[in-house]
């Protein structure tokens, strides 16, 4: 072990960060990292980009880093792929040494990406001469998987515009250290793919559709009209209460026994406009009233969070 890591050691042990909450970004190139990061220090982050996760621990041990309240951090494929061999050993033992670390993952399809990519007209970190963007993709997103599954919190941004990314990322990230689960109820459409980043999908294709009332076909499930017409039907009600109940019951053993961070649950109906939004509607009203700020709502063809 030479002198410099012998240096790091002492100061990592003197300036242990327990107040820290760091948050460690990550993910696909494409998928929002440079935005997200931007998103925190604007909300109060010391914001760093590209560390390789090698550098992560004695970052930590310097003492201009450690007084700091609220760090983020970028890492990702830039630092090598030799870095991400690593880095979830590393992220184990920045855990031990702080708590309230939050490692987020972005994504998105490879077609979204190959289009952003095409777009702006810039390089993937993997592409070369004999490398294809997509075979690049492909390959970035294998190396990374491991780091994916170590993720707190993964984030499809494959639908999502910056402006709505930021809103979810203030609203899911931007905080002091969590005490509580951070709940996440979102309505999409089935006919635009289901979210891949869901804990708990339901399919509630199977209610009456108010697309078929000419009156309510362009009104949403947040307009009277839909909701009175959603509750005159008995499924509804009685969807709606099975999937409170089973929230109800199991969230209380995910946020004490498995230390759950966040958790996302969607519900899906064919269009994402009317069902699935009265339904989600309804169910973060209710959590509101129980797990106050904790709890999120978005609406994922509306472009809508809160």
């Amino acid at each position: 072990m030479n002198s410099s890591i012998h240096l790091n050691t002492r100061l990592w042990v003197q300036w242990q960060p327990n107040s820290m909450h760091l948050v460690i970004i990550s993910g696909m190139s494409g998928a929002g990292k440079s935005y997200a990061l931007h998103t925190l220090e604007d909300n109060g982050y010391y914001c760093i980009d590209n560390l390789p996760s090698q550098l992560l621990e004695a970052l930590l041990g310097t003492p201009q880093i450690a007084k700091q309240p609220y760090l983020a951090v970028g890492i990702d494929i830039r630092g090598g792929r030799d870095s991400l061999l690593d880095t979830p050993a590393i992220i184990k033992r920045v855990r031990q040494r702080v708590p309230s670390t939050q490692v987020v993952y972005l994504y998105a399809e490879q077609e979204v990406l190959r289009k952003r990519y095409n777009e702006t007209r810039r390089r993937h970190p993997l592409t070369s001469e004999t490398q294809e963007l997509d075979k690049a993709i492909a390959l970035e997103a294998a190396l990374l998987e491991p780091l994916a599954m170590d993720a707190d919190l993964r984030l499809d941004t494959s639908h999502i515009g910056v402006y709505e990314l930021g809103r979810m990322l203030k609203a899911r990230i931007s905080q002091t250290e969590q005490q509580h689960l951070s709940l996440m109820i979102q309505s999409f459409g089935f006919k635009h793919n289901p979210p891949t980043d869901s804990d708990f999908l339901f399919d509630v294709r199977c209610l009456p559709n108010p697309y078929w009332e000419p009156d309510l076909r362009l009104l949403t499930g947040r307009d009277t009209g839909i909701i009175e017409w959603l509750e005159q039907h008995n499924d509804v009600q009685r969807m709606y209460t099975d999937i409170r109940d089973f929230l109800g019951n199991w969230l209380p053993s995910l946020d004490s026994n498995c230390q759950r961070a966040y958790l996302t649950v969607s519900i899906g109906c064919t269009g994402g406009r009317h069902r699935s939004v009265y339904l989600a509607e309804r169910l973060y009203q209710h959590f509101r009233q129980i797990m106050g700020e904790n709890v999120i709502l978005r609406h994922r063809e509306l472009n809508y969070v809160r």
